[in-house]
This record gives C-alpha cells, structure tokens and sequence, in this order.
C-alpha cells in the first residue's frame, strides 16, 4: 500500500486541490475493493500545525499528522498555494527541508498548478521540466531560471517528481499516479466517474500569449513593440536587428534571454494571438484570418498555429466560437 501524504500549507491553499485528491484517491480504493483487490492508497493530510485556518477563517483543516510525526511516505502531493508567492513560501519554508530528506528516501514528489513554485524552491527541479500555470509561466522562469520550464504541458514525469500544468488539470496527474500505482482499468473507471479526460496531455489551447516584458533590456523591448504593433507584415531578424543597431547574433541572444522566445517564434506567438481572438467571435473565414495576421500559406498557418495551440484553426474555432458552432 502507498503512503500518501497530502499536505496541508498555512495560508491560502487550494481546497479543491487536497479535497479533491483525498477523494478521488479514497474513490480508487473503493473501486479496488469492489474488483476484489486490497486498497492500493493510505491517503493522510500532513501539515506543520494541527489545526490550518483557510479562506480567511472560513475553513479550517485539521492534518492528520505533522511532518514531525511521518518519518517515511511514499508519495508527497503539494497543492497549489496562492497570494504573495514570497511571504507563502517563507510561511512553509519548514515543509523543504523534510520534502528533501524524503526524496533522497525513495518518495515520490507532486506539485500541482503553482505549487511549482514552492517545489523549486527545494532544488530537486534544477536541470528537470516542470509544468505549472500557463499565466505563471513568464514569472517561473524568472524565479527559476536553471528549472525547464515546458508551459504547454498538462504535467511532467522525471525522475520520480511529477509537475501538472493549470489549475483544473492536477486531475490529470491524479489519473496518471492511480494508473501507474493501481493500473490502467482502476484509472479508466475512476476516470469515468469523475468525468476526467484521461489522455489530455497540453494545455496549449488554454494559453493566452502574453509577451514578456518584465526584463530590462530596453531595445528588446522595443523590438517586442514593434513586432506588436506590426504583426501584419513580413518582419525579419535582419530587419529588426538593423533597426534597433544590433547584431544579429547579439540580437537572438538577448531577445531568447529577454522574452524566453526567439524572434521568430515570437513573432509567430504574436500572429497567433491575434488570430485566435479573431476565430474566437464573429463567422470570419479561416483564409481570411490567415490572411489578416499576414500569413498566405495555409498550410504553413495551419502548421504554426496547431504547433502553438495544440488544435487545427477550424477546431479551435468550432471550440471556442459559439456562432461558429450555430451555423457548423
């Protein structure tokens, strides 16, 4: 049987995420018995006090056990902590020296959504991917820039740590740590019950690009403008590079440093963007999308926009646009 130790962070923490995992965790118990099989999960909220204030008073959770009192679990789940990141972290600062020792032990770690954050800060995401929000993204890899951040994934499996992508899809990584530990048919019918797309795998289609402006090198950001502000047209590096007075070399680096894009993929992500808000509302064409965002190639629009988004221009419309759906 698998220990599982939910924990339980003080100040404002997900209810969903540890509510939702003791659940569905305790649903795929039953499901084991009812197929003749022992429980695969001993599941118990861990915290660093017996009694955790939530929502501003509103809720209170009650830990089985404090970290003091675990000495050996097999798997650690840490939800999503929301507010000031700083101030939550330092609040929960005593989790990362535990969290360590029991990694070196053989425990498995899992962040969900923003708890990437907190995790990172114990260092056992150097040099590994890791999935958290998509609107954190930029903030991510300026926290932590030696973690790989891969911010179109649901989740991510390396070396017994595991990482899901935005809110809702720590339900993923739930359905992927029940298949491992109880199998794929315990995981098709939990699955099932709680109504979880079990082999969605990105969360590209839920992105909305914003470009990164929160560094200070001031020509690049001037470059981000400019490709913004001109989307339309056929911008090159060599352009841009003569523009700003830079090399174009020096220009690449700085702009990857910058904006984690290079130019060119930058330039795509801001086409996209504006394509995807014009798919959104409205009966355009897709021709005549891909013909304002500056693009004639179909085939080289649909390729691009399907490599960012994780859909084809027509399925993103007929998901996303309602009047689009009506006349289908």
């Amino acid at each position: 049987m698998k220990h599982i130790s939910i924990l339980v962070p003080l100040g404002h923490t997900s209810l969903p995420n540890i509510d939702g995992t003791h659940q569905i965790l305790s649903e795929a118990n039953k499901f084991c018995e009812m197929m003749g099989r022992p429980p695969v999960f001993k599941i118990q909220l861990v915290g660093l006090s017996k009694e955790v204030a939530q929502r501003n008073g509103r809720y209170t959770i009650c830990p089985d056990l404090l970290i003091s009192e675990v000495s050996k679990t097999d798997i650690i789940i840490i939800p999503a902590m929301h507010g000031d990141l700083e101030k939550t972290m330092e609040l929960n600062k005593d989790f990362l020296p535990w969290i360590i020792d029991q990694y070196k032990g053989g425990t498995e770690i899992v962040s969900f959504c923003i708890a990437a954050f907190f995790l990172a800060k114990t260092g056992l995401l150097n040099g590994r991917q890791c999935a958290t929000h998509w609107i954190m993204a930029n903030e991510f890899r300026r926290m932590f820039p030696e973690v790989n951040l891969v911010d179109d994934k649901i989740m991510t499996a390396e070396n017994g740590i595991y990482t899901s992508g935005g809110a809702y899809s720590f339900l993923n990584l739930i359905a992927y740590l029940i298949e491992k530990h109880a199998g794929r048919d315990i995981a098709i019918l939990v699955a099932k019950a709680f109504m979880i797309d079990i082999d969605r795998n990105s969360q590209s289609p839920f992105i909305v690009f914003s470009g990164q402006k929160s560094h200070e090198d001031e020509p690049i950001k001037k470059a981000q403008e400019f490709i913004e502000s001109n989307f339309q047209e056929k911008i090159t590096v060599d352009q841009l590079a003569v523009m700003f007075a830079l090399g174009r070399r020096n220009l690449e680096r700085r702009f990857k440093k910058a904006t984690a894009n290079t130019v060119i993929e930058y330039i795509q992500r801001v086409k996209i963007e504006a394509a995807k808000k014009q798919l959104e509302t409205g009966r355009r064409t897709v021709n005549e999308v891909m013909y304002d965002v500056g693009y004639n190639d179909i085939k080289a629009f649909r390729d691009v926009f399907k490599k960012i988004t994780g859909l084809s221009p027509i399925d993103y419309k007929n998901k996303y646009n309602k009047e689009a759906a009506v006349y289908n």
